[in-house]
């Protein structure tokens, strides 16, 4: 086991929520604490100059209250091992001049990464063209359709070449244990999760989604065949009768155990299933809304817009101007090109 020091870099964008930031520290942290020959030298940067508000030493709060620690961004990044993008929503914009900074540190031989929305800047700049990248599920439309050179997957997290990704959430802290594995062994990475109580080392390959059965607070197998199936076959839907072929029941049986744990008949829960579908297509990517009704298994505009209207109290073209999240990512240019 090595002694030397490793040095990693955390780059935070506003908004970045303390839980996300931590639990790659406390890996990192802990690993220290319990192996004397482990050295991590951590430094914090943030991404852009405080708002009105901010505190005196420059930090920024995210929502909570919470201030992002370290200093702000001031054109320089060096002397990394690895650098880590932080983001908990999709940044809106990148600085050219800190563009050009994340790709001459790559350059240099730095390992890069994207923690949660991380993965957005990163792949703007084109660093994740052609790798894997582990893309949360509620972003995978979106993200999919801005940066198709991008491989996206649904793994907890991804470690492609000199390019590692995680979805988020704990899937930060699996991402962590599999770089001190690496650096140091298995045995450290098992010391570290003992530290931390966490119940088992899970593999990047690991698909994000929690079971079905959680999901659906049952663990009925009827109703969870007929919901995998009803998710199998959102633009070309199945009929109740049919449903109920496949797992076995009659229709009447079907009904009965759908009341009884969802409250709501099969092909209730099947529109509403189609019309969130939709929902998150219309704010997540620039099909258009005919297309997206076609692809969720509406016949026609006018029959989308109504089953959506009665749904959401809004047609999708009223939704989606209303709800939809931030612009396109894009790298902001310099004040005297944009005329």
């Amino acid at each position: 086991m090595t002694s030397t020091v490793r040095r990693i870099g955390f780059l935070l964008w506003p908004g970045t929520r303390a839980i996300t930031l931590a639990l790659a520290e406390e890996a990192l942290r802990v690993a220290q604490r319990v192996h004397p020959d482990v050295h991590y030298e951590l430094r914090f940067l943030q991404v852009e100059a405080p708002a009105q508000g901010g505190a005196e030493d420059g930090s920024l709060p995210d929502e909570a209250g919470w201030r992002l620690p370290g200093e702000l961004w001031a054109g320089k990044l060096e002397g990394l091992q690895k650098l880590f993008l932080l983001a908990d929503e999709p940044p809106t914009s990148l600085a050219p001049a800190l563009s050009s900074a994340i790709k001459h540190l790559v350059r240099g031989g730095c390992a890069i990464g994207g923690l949660s929305a991380g993965v957005y800047p990163l792949a703007q700049m084109g660093l994740l063209d052609g790798y894997r990248a582990s893309v949360h599920w509620r972003w995978q439309d979106d993200f999919t359709e801005r940066f198709p050179k991008v491989i996206a997957t649904s793994h907890l997290f991804d470690w492609d070449r000199d390019r590692l990704s995680a979805c988020g959430g704990l899937a930060v802290l699996d991402l962590l244990l599999a770089i001190l594995a690496r650096d140091h062994g298995a045995e450290l990475a098992g010391a570290v999760s003992e530290e931390l109580v966490v119940e088992r080392i899970r593999e990047g390959s690991e698909r994000q989604r929690i079971p079905l059965q959680n999901r659906l607070g049952s663990s009925h197998p009827k109703l969870t065949q007929a919901v995998l199936l009803m998710e199998a076959n959102i633009e070309e839907p199945l009929t109740t009768d049919e449903i109920a072929q496949h797992v076995c029941v009659s229709r009447r049986q079907l009904e009965r155990i759908f009341k009884q744990y969802l409250n709501r008949v099969p092909s209730q829960y099947y529109l509403e299933l189609r019309l969130n579908k939709a929902r998150q297509l219309l704010m997540q990517t620039s099909k258009s809304i005919i297309q997206i009704g076609l692809s969720c298994g509406f016949s026609s505009g006018p029959h989308f817009s109504s089953a959506y209207r009665n749904f959401f109290g809004a047609t999708p073209r009223e939704d989606r101007n209303l709800r939809r999240s931030s612009s396109p990512f894009e790298i902001s240019q310099p004040a005297v090109e944009r005329r």
